[in-house]
């Protein structure tokens, strides 16, 4: 191997990684030990073949070469994959050489045991019952590790009893020192190669192939769409290292033994006694190394949707109901199992039971409309179970059944096939019974863990007053949503919410992240933490009752109209004295403030910097007393982002506004409402001094509005099973 036109090819091949929107990511490096290696790998793409020499190097600084099929030695290529240290599968000393670079350590190896691109895992499941079933993987990795160590252990033995045959070895391999050999090992890594999103689909790359070439096979066609897409589109490479598999471990029966002790020269193709012997070995530490690869699959979101389609036990299925479980399968299941998940795995995954904004359930249902795998029809999935029956033995199967190949992945996972299965088998109303669990118990872990972190004593308010609370109703027809201000917590919405919970509702009171705790929490926080713990409420409450009305009050109401505008199933929202406008002095206050902490920051006056504002609050019981400025800039940029979301509101609205509010601008709350797209929208006005109209005096005029909206919604429900919007005055402002 030219050694500088391996590095030059390296290099070529990081600039290439950069300019592709490919994204890699590297785990259990930790386990490549040193010496001589193979790296036993499965095999999805041609990319592999190029990206990962490169990585691997890297990692160790150990040139990397690998097999190629014979086929590809041809032309330009064929001198490509020489620099890159490829060596073809017809080479007549293929094996020699690679058991002399193991020995010497000089070079690691990259073989791919499954030969072909798309395999069926069931085959290898079922061959791991009934060893009689399937094609066997190919066991090159493991018979050259075996002959590896074989040679390393006759060495080490015959090194004073047989000279001479350790001089004829030492000649055979090119060993000049025979000192680091003996000390040396050679191992089998396990590498398992997870591609996220797999799309195959028309790309720049194709189109080109398609101008310039004429007749192009069908195999060629494949990967120049699923590579191209994955280079051109970008994908997740997540490359997992599992744990070194000792080969010497499976040299230890006694015929084995015997050869390696033989004084008998022993040519390196010559037929050992114990060939059979070495044989079964080499078939139990290929099963043992596949086991391992298949074992580190990291599992996305892809291969929940499509385990679960394949597995539920129904041709058709509720939207709502299929993404409930697989929610439970990525939070409960996958929590309970030692698979490797996806980073998106390992976050909230409350948008998937809300308006999907990271778009992973629209991508997967998109590629099984376009595919035939589903129909959606009303609200319901209905499914063709033929086409899980992939032909993985055809050229054209990431093409054509995309969704097989993706359950097929994962199919050797055989705890989380398990669940997968008890899952799609659970009764739908059990499973948002735990859905709803699931969530209370989330929302109350976070603000006990918070709490815990940021309590300061003689500030922070009782625990009981900042949880998150769900009041029982006696129908499951419509639950509401309640959502408190900025610097209060949950109890502030209390009052109205029993005043609902009388009248028969399920009521939710959120805790926006940062309050409930202390202002030093509240500082942290940002817009994206408000919006997710109101899904969450939402997300709650649609497991529990047939529809949700979202309604807060002050900046509450404004991440309830946030939440109405992304997700068009709400029912209906209301927005108590909304904050388009303040005129609280203190928020005035905080563009200065902000930009003064700026300058204190540049010019390293940290002590100078004022990070929060007294304020008097009309709750002093329920609310903070002092204003983080960061907190309060994030609320007026949540605001203007919310701004042209308004529009998009389609449901029934009403805003109630204090007319004489000392922190609420009326004609900013009047203008918000002139934003609103609904059609069905209302806007009162209340004769009230004071900024928190739902409690104190005259509150119970502002309950009876809000319970009045909220009823209206229900009757309509339920006189209309299609939902529409209740009629409520258009455009209209209005005063009780």
């Amino acid at each position: 191997m030219n050694r500088q036109a391996y590095l030059a090819t390296g290099r070529m091949i990081a600039l290439l990684e950069g300019f592709s929107k490919l994204r890699v990511h590297v785990h259990g490096k930790e386990n490549i030990p040193k010496g001589g290696v193979i790296f036993a790998v499965n095999h999805f793409t041609r990319i592999e073949t190029m990206l990962l020499p490169y990585h691997i190097h890297q990692l160790t600084g150990v040139p990397v070469w690998s097999l190629a099929h014979a086929s590809l030695f041809a032309g330009p290529l064929g001198r490509f994959l020489d620099m890159m240290g490829a060596v073809s599968t017809r080479n007549p000393d293929r094996d020699r050489v690679m058991v002399k670079t193991l020995l010497t350590g000089e070079a690691n190896w990259i073989i791919f045991p499954e030969g072909r691109m798309v395999k069926d895992k069931e085959l290898f499941r079922q061959r791991r019952l009934l060893p009689s079933i399937g094609e066997r993987p190919h066991s090159g990795a493991a018979t050259l590790a075996l002959r590896t160590e074989f040679y390393r252990q006759r060495l080490t033995q015959l090194e004073h009893s047989a000279p001479e045959e350790v001089a004829r070895l030492k000649g055979l391999f090119q060993i000049a020192e025979l000192a680091p050999v003996v000390q040396g090992k050679c191992w089998i890594v396990p590498v398992n190669i997870t591609y996220y999103p797999l799309r195959a689909r028309e790309n720049a790359l194709s189109t080109l192939a398609g101008l310039f070439m004429k007749e192009m096979s069908l195999r060629l066609r494949e990967e120049i769409l699923t590579e191209g897409s994955m280079l051109l589109s970008g994908v997740d490479i997540d490359v997992r290292f599992g744990e070194a598999i000792d080969p010497a471990l499976y040299l230890r029966g006694n015929a084995i033994q015997a050869d390696i002790a033989s004084r008998e020269p022993i040519g390196f193709d010559d037929r050992l006694p114990s060939l059979d012997d070495m044989k079964r070995a080499s078939g139990k530490l290929m099963e043992r190394c596949m086991a391992s690869i298949y074992q580190l699959t990291t599992v996305n979101h892809d291969h929940l949707f499509a385990s679960m389609l394949r597995a539920y036990p129904f041709k058709s299925i509720a939207e709502d109901d299929f993404r409930r479980r697989v929610f439970l399968l990525a939070t409960q299941c996958l929590s309970s199992t030692d698979c490797h998940r996806h980073h998106s795995l390992t976050t909230g995954q409350v948008s998937l039971l809300t308006d999907d904004r990271y778009h992973k359930y629209s991508e997967f249902i998109q590629i099984a409309q376009e595919k035939g795998v589903v129909v959606l029809r009303d609200g319901e999935l209905v499914k063709d179970r033929a086409k899980f029956s992939a032909p993985f033995e055809l050229q054209r199967a990431r093409i054509d059944n995309p969704l097989g190949v993706i359950a097929n992945e994962v199919l050797p996972l055989t705890v989380l096939q398990r669940e997968v299965h008890l899952t799609a088998w659970l009764p739908g109303r059990m499973v948002k019974n735990r859905v709803a669990a699931l969530l209370e118990r989330e929302a109350k872990d976070e603000f006990a863990k918070d709490y815990a972190q940021f309590y300061l004593e003689n500030e922070s308010k009782p625990p009981e007053v900042g949880a998150p609370l769900l009041l029982q109703g006696r129908s499951r027809r419509l639950g509401v949503v309640l959502v408190h201000g900025l610097l209060s917590v949950p109890a502030q919405m209390l009052e109205l919410g029993r005043y609902l919970q009388e009248r028969g509702f399920w009521v939710y009171l959120v805790r926006l992240r940062g309050h409930g705790t202390s202002p030093e929490d509240l500082a942290r926080r940002t817009g994206r933490e408000w919006v997710e713990s109101v899904d969450l409420g939402y997300a709650l409450m649609s497991a529990l009752c047939d529809r949700v009305v979202l309604g807060g009050f002050s900046f509450g109401g404004g991440v309830a109209l946030d939440c109405a505008a992304r997700i068009p199933q709400v029912a209906g929202v209301f927005a108590v004295c909304p904050p388009q406008r303040l005129l609280d002095i203190s928020s005035r206050f905080a563009p200065a403030v902000n930009v003064w902490n700026r300058v204190m920051d540049a010019i390293k006056y940290q002590w100078a910097k004022k990070e929060f504002v007294e304020s008097v609050p009309e709750r002093p019981e329920l609310n903070y007393t002092r204003i983080p400025v960061s907190g309060l800039r994030a609320m007026e940029r949540f605001m203007r982002g919310l701004e042209p979301k308004l529009a998009k509101i389609g449901v029934p609205v009403l805003v109630a506004q204090a007319e004489w509010d000392p922190v609420v601008d009326p004609q900013g709350s009047q203008r918000l409402f002139e934003m609103l797209g609904s059609a069905k929208k209302k806007y009162l006005m209340f004769p009230l001094q004071r900024h928190g109209i739902l409690a104190g005096s005259g509150s119970h005029e502002v309950h009876a509005a809000l319970g009045s909206f909220v009823e209206e919604l229900l009757a309509r429900a339920v006189s209309h099973p299609a939902l529409e919007a209740p009629k409520l005055p258009g455009a209209e402002a209005t005063t009780p």
